[in-house]
């Protein structure tokens, strides 16, 4: 099958990825561009753009030239031409010179969101050869486009044009902050938690809830908990293993909430948390099942039968993070050991112990 006339071919834009789109750090502004038919991504070749830039200019460029002679081929075979060819980094413009050599009427356009030249990981030769490399793609641009008002500076500078194009964020998350609540769990993540009750509060609460997982969690003790498996799954649910107390405290400042996740259940119902006396340390209240046990500190639990009950006490506290209880705070650094063991104290003293 003969190709036809080069006039005839349909005019593309070549976006040429330095990585795979899903790990692009420019990957929503790629895919806005990639929703235009005649605009198509074209995935980095099988020998590395980096790679070029550790070898001896000549090599590296009849590699690019080889790898520009197949991509063309491909392209006419299909009916298409390179109109445009867009580089997001200067390692690439080997290749992308050598499209520019081979199609005629293409054009280049050259993203810059960084001074790749200054790299961390480059020592003084390979600095020196990406600022040429930068050079040569800024001065076979066509059109360079930059992502802040300093790059553009820069290139202002090297008396050339640069057009301001910001970076975006599309398909990073967004929940809506305004009644989001951020509780944090302390402790044990296996047995003792109702991860039915904690799945129902999450897809109750859905995007409204953050929960801190501190602690480490037992995938053996859970193993065919669908409920558990669900948990592990949410993003809302943001699990950080096993912490320092320093670094268990700071993050507990980021809540707005404590909560006792555990079951109710004759193991659990007696006992008294000691993660309700920490949250309470730091101006958090906690929010617990009602298990008879915790009532021993009711000034600082709520507690629920359900788990409607249990999203709803959540939601009340919403906001505390930046306005902590200092009342609760004064009564739990009260709590001290000495306090606490008064009346082992007394007995020890009656015994003539001291």
């Amino acid at each position: 099958m003969s190709t036809p006339p080069h006039e005839q071919l349909r005019p593309l834009a070549l976006l040429l990825l330095p990585r795979a789109l899903e790990g692009f750090i420019l990957r929503d502004q790629a895919q806005d561009l990639l929703r235009a038919q005649a605009v198509v991504a074209v995935d980095p070749p099988r020998i590395p753009y980096g790679a070029l830039l550790r070898l001896p200019h000549a090599v590296g460029a009849s590699l690019a030239g080889r790898t520009a002679k197949r991509l063309l081929k491909v392209l006419h075979r299909n009916g298409d031409r390179a109109k445009v060819v867009v580089i997001f980094h200067p390692v690439q413009v080997l290749l992308a010179n050598a499209i520019l050599q081979r199609e005629p009427d293409c054009e280049l356009w050259y993203g810059r969101w960084d001074r790749y030249e200054h790299a961390y990981d480059a020592g003084p030769a390979r600095r020196e050869r990406l600022a040429e490399l930068h050079d040569a793609a800024a001065h076979l641009s066509s059109l360079t486009f930059v992502a802040s008002n300093e790059l553009k500076r820069l290139e202002e500078e090297a008396g050339r044009e640069a057009e301001l194009v910001p970076l975006a964020a599309d398909d990073f998350p967004a929940p809506d902050p305004s009644g989001h609540v951020i509780a944090v769990s302390l402790g044990h993540l296996g047995w003792r938690t109702d991860w039915t009750l904690l799945r129902q509060v999450g897809e109750r609460l859905g995007s409204r809830l953050t929960l801190l997982l501190i602690g480490a969690w037992h995938d053996d003790e859970m193993k065919g908990d669908e409920d558990y498996a669900w948990c592990r799954k949410h993003p809302g649910f943001v699990w950080l293993g096993a912490r320092s107390d320093e670094e268990a405290a700071r993050l507990i400042l980021c809540a707005d909430v404590g909560i006792v996740p555990f079951k109710v259940e004759p193991f659990n119902d007696a006992g008294l948390p000691y993660r309700i006396l920490k949250y309470a340390r730091l101006g958090r209240r906690t929010v617990s099942l009602d298990l008879a046990g915790v009532k021993t500190w009711s000034n600082a639990v709520t507690t629920t039968r359900g788990s409607e009950g249990f999203a709803d006490a959540l939601l009340e506290q919403a906001g505390r993070r930046t306005a902590p209880d200092l009342e609760l705070r004064e009564w739990a650094l009260e709590q001290t050991a000495h306090d606490q063991n008064a009346p082992l104290w007394e007995r020890l003293r009656a015994l003539g112990i001291t």
